[in-house]
């Protein structure tokens, strides 16, 4: 804690290790990171008085994992990262598949001497994307950058 002076809730919520309920950010920086995990998970149209407040990711669970779906998760974080967090730029988004590159991982030898590729989970991230989203925080004096990971 730099100066005593908290931001608000961190988000997801954890307990507080200073006497306080629930864990407060300390720093801009965190702040404005819980609030971007917040928009993100937080399903459009759940909040009374901001029925916009939210993203349509919980719509692309189980669709195809290609590029229109892609473009259509990315262009629905920018639209409301750009209405609800003025004060970050996003960079980039990279979508992928959360099998990608897993092909080759976890192989083994069998009874037969035959080398058999599986990949542990497999079925858990077959309807998987990974998302990875990368912003500045645009202060007046100075810019940051960081980056969230999530799973949909």
């Amino acid at each position: 804690m730099a100066d005593g002076a908290t931001y608000g809730l961190t988000f997801p919520f954890r307990d507080s290790f200073d006497g306080k309920y629930l864990d407060l950010s300390d720093y801009n920086d965190q702040e404005i990171r819980s609030n971007l995990i917040h928009l993100l998970l937080s399903k459009k149209g759940s909040r009374y008085y901001m029925p916009d407040f939210g993203t349509r990711l919980y719509e692309f669970i189980f669709e195809p994992l290609d590029g229109p779906t892609f473009s259509e998760i990315e262009s629905e974080i920018r639209e409301s990262a750009g209405v609800y967090l003025p004060g970050i730029t996003i960079t980039n988004i990279n979508i992928q598949a959360a099998s990608d590159g897993d092909e080759d991982k976890g192989s083994y030898i069998n009874d037969n001497d035959e080398r058999i590729f599986r990949v542990p989970n497999m079925s858990d991230k077959e309807h998987t994307a990974k998302v990875k989203i990368d912003y500045t925080i645009n202060n007046d004096v100075f810019n940051s950058s960081d980056f969230v990971i999530i799973n949909i």
